[in-house]
């Protein structure tokens, strides 16, 4: 699943650098999704996954899976990467996108500049497409700041899901959003 940000104001820049996950962080990863996992309907996940998990995911970075991270001030403040879409073998040039950002870093652009960085980085792989899965609550026909995000950078929607996930309490839609990454596409 993807989200930008919790804010609804409107954004502006943060200094800092964007660079490829090592594994040291793990732990801020970790961190940073739990609030997600505990507190949102972001992601569906519902119990925070230990650092080794996110140890295991920032390797696969190695083979073609982009992880990025947002660091300001030498903290890091959201991280990006893409993951297999489905294990089925058809699926192996679309990847799934993921993007969190630390609440108090929400707002400052640095969604936008995590996506961006992954989408550079897919451009000449073999991969050819990019999905992302959004949750917003059921029925809700406005934007979130997820969509309005990937529209802005060239992710067109495609589909939408209602009521497929029930989590804090409520009822939760996807949105599906897609982006082309071939020459011609």
């Amino acid at each position: 699943m993807s989200t930008e940000r919790t804010g609804t104001g409107p954004e502006t820049e943060t200094p800092g650098v964007l660079r490829p996950a090592v594994a040291d962080d793990a732990g801020r990863v970790a961190a940073i999704f739990a609030g997600y996992v505990l507190h949102s309907i972001a992601t569906f996940v519902e119990d925070p996954p230990p650092d080794d998990v996110w140890r295991e995911r920032i390797a696969d970075a190695g083979r073609g899976r982009p992880f990025l991270v947002a660091e300001v001030d030498g903290q890091v403040e959201g991280f990006a990467y893409v993951a297999r879409f489905r294990p089925h073998a058809a699926y192996r040039y679309t990847v799934e996108d993921s993007i969190y950002i630390a609440p108090e870093a929400a707002g400052r652009g640095l969604g936008s500049r995590l996506l961006a960085g992954l989408l550079e980085a897919l451009r000449g792989t073999e991969v050819r497409q990019v999905v992302a899965v959004i949750a917003m609550l059921a029925g809700a026909r406005h934007d979130t700041p997820s969509t309005v995000l990937h529209r802005r950078l060239g992710f067109v929607e495609v589909g939408r899901m209602p009521s497929v996930g029930y989590k804090t309490g409520q009822w939760a839609d996807t949105v599906l959003m897609q982006a082309d990454l071939r020459p011609d596409g």
